[in-house]
């Protein structure tokens, strides 16, 4: 097990480039099981979550080929259906949650595949039940092993459905893509994400030859084909990352610059930012955060204190309120986080009140933060990563705070977040792998 020596109080300066998006590439690769012909995607996030689906697909026969650093060939010609209702596969499958996300793509083109109960971090419960739904709606028979929570689904071929999905879950609204594509008839998805993930997941699969209108809307609308085939797809930049980074600039910046990342996908992300008081200077395709000693927390038009909540996108995604709730500690004023969708992703703040942090913490869903307006430093501490966002915003919080921290079982960062320390260093910042 792994963990990060981080020496506190040095500035961060210069620029810095997001990692392709984890969540995107997870999609876009389950997707190459589509078709038999060639897909090539570049800007592949290298990181232990990509490394391990790449590998399942290895295993269920996929030919890949790294053609260079974040650089792929996908080409699915022979896929062993058997190794999908393995129980190796299913092992694997209970250490990573992207792989659920295999069972549209298998249905579709094998006509069956298994779902085992997902692997990813501990954050709450995560339910499955918009993914059985959809492919059920599509025609597949369902066959339910709940004491193992396994569940296999069969077609011979599936067809077309009106659905409204009972949330608007990102995995599950994937998954129902893909089975949909090669369904027969035209299929509607009400309800659905339209997080820039999935829009650059419809994107490549149009490339590929499937027929989807309405991408970026909750409506979406599928033509099912017979057959699709190879194309060229560039992942974009990890919109998360560039949330940790504008983070990270805001406590320990003396000027950062972020580079080469698409502004407009960004959504609510910098008004999220800037209701804390964080100053943001905006291109088309950079944004930088300038050296700021004090930033502020808005109030609402009627004085009430501010709340930020997560929500289904176009609203602020729940993969940044960790490092949201480390910028506010360091803020002037006070701040309210409601975390809606998992009830267990705020009990990190345990380890930032260890450090100093003045935070309430209401309930699972919601806790209060009065900033300390970099009057008081954190304080160093000894500390392990639950998850992926919050090991980055510990992470942040021990980079600002006062002395050496350690935090342990790192690998849950390096889930989300290639190679952190040697680009933060290279910036300034003072990281120690052990």
């Amino acid at each position: 097990m792994a963990s990060f020596l981080i020496e506190g109080g040095h500035r961060l300066q210069g620029d810095i480039t997001p990692q392709g998006a984890k969540n995107e590439a997870l999609e876009v690769i389950c997707a190459t099981l589509l078709t038999s012909e060639a897909v090539h995607i570049s800007n592949v996030p290298e990181i232990i979550d990509v490394l391990h689906l790449i590998e399942l697909l290895r295993d269920l026969g996929v030919d890949v080929k790294r053609e260079g650093k974040g650089e792929f060939v996908f080409r699915a010609r022979d896929i062993n259906p058997d190794y999908a209702h393995s129980e190796d596969f299913m092992h694997q499958c209970a250490t990573l949650r992207g792989s659920v996300m295999l069972v549209g793509p298998l249905l579709a083109r094998c006509g069956s595949a298994v779902l085992a109960k997902p692997g990813g971090d501990k954050i709450g419960r995560r339910r499955v039940d918009t993914h059985l739904y959809g492919m059920l709606q599509l025609g597949a028979k369902l066959d339910m092993d709940t004491e193992n929570s396994r569940y296999t689904l069969s077609a011979e071929r599936l067809h077309s459905a009106d659905m409204i999905l009972d949330e608007a879950s990102v995995t599950g609204t994937a998954n129902i893509i893909m089975a949909a594509v090669l369904a027969k008839g035209t299929t509607t998805i009400y309800n659905a994400a339209c997080e820039p993930y999935i829009q650059q997941l419809c994107r490549m699969l149009n490339k590929m030859g499937a027929k989807i209108s309405g991408i970026s809307s909750n409506l979406l609308t599928i033509e099912g084909v017979d057959a699709l085939n190879g194309a060229d797809h560039k992942v974009s930049a990890d919109i998360i990352e560039v949330g940790s980074f504008i983070g990270m600039s805001a406590m320990l910046g003396g000027g950062l610059t972020i580079r080469d990342i698409c502004v407009s996908e960004l959504g609510i992300i910098p008004k999220a930012f800037r209701r804390l008081g964080i100053q943001l200077e905006l291109g088309s395709d950079y944004i930088r955060i300038p050296e700021q000693e004090h930033y502020q927390i808005e109030t609402f038009l009627d004085g009430s204190f501010m709340t930020i909540d997560d929500a289904p996108w176009p609203g602020l995604t729940p993969d940044l309120l960790s490092v949201l709730i480390v910028v506010a500690t360091q803020a002037k004023g006070t701040v309210l986080f409601h975390q809606k969708m998992f009830e267990s992703r705020l009990f990190f703040v345990d380890r930032l009140i260890d450090m100093g942090a003045q935070i309430i913490l209401c309930d699972p869903h919601r806790a209060v933060v009065a900033g300390l307006d970099n009057e008081h430093r954190l304080r160093a501490r000894r500390m392990a990563s639950p998850d992926i966002r919050a090991g980055i915003a510990l992470l942040i919080a021990a980079m600002s705070a006062e002395g050496v921290s350690r935090i342990d079982n790192v690998e849950q960062i390096d889930r989300g977040y290639e190679n952190i320390e040697e680009r933060l260093n290279a910036l300034g910042a003072r990281i120690t792998r052990v």
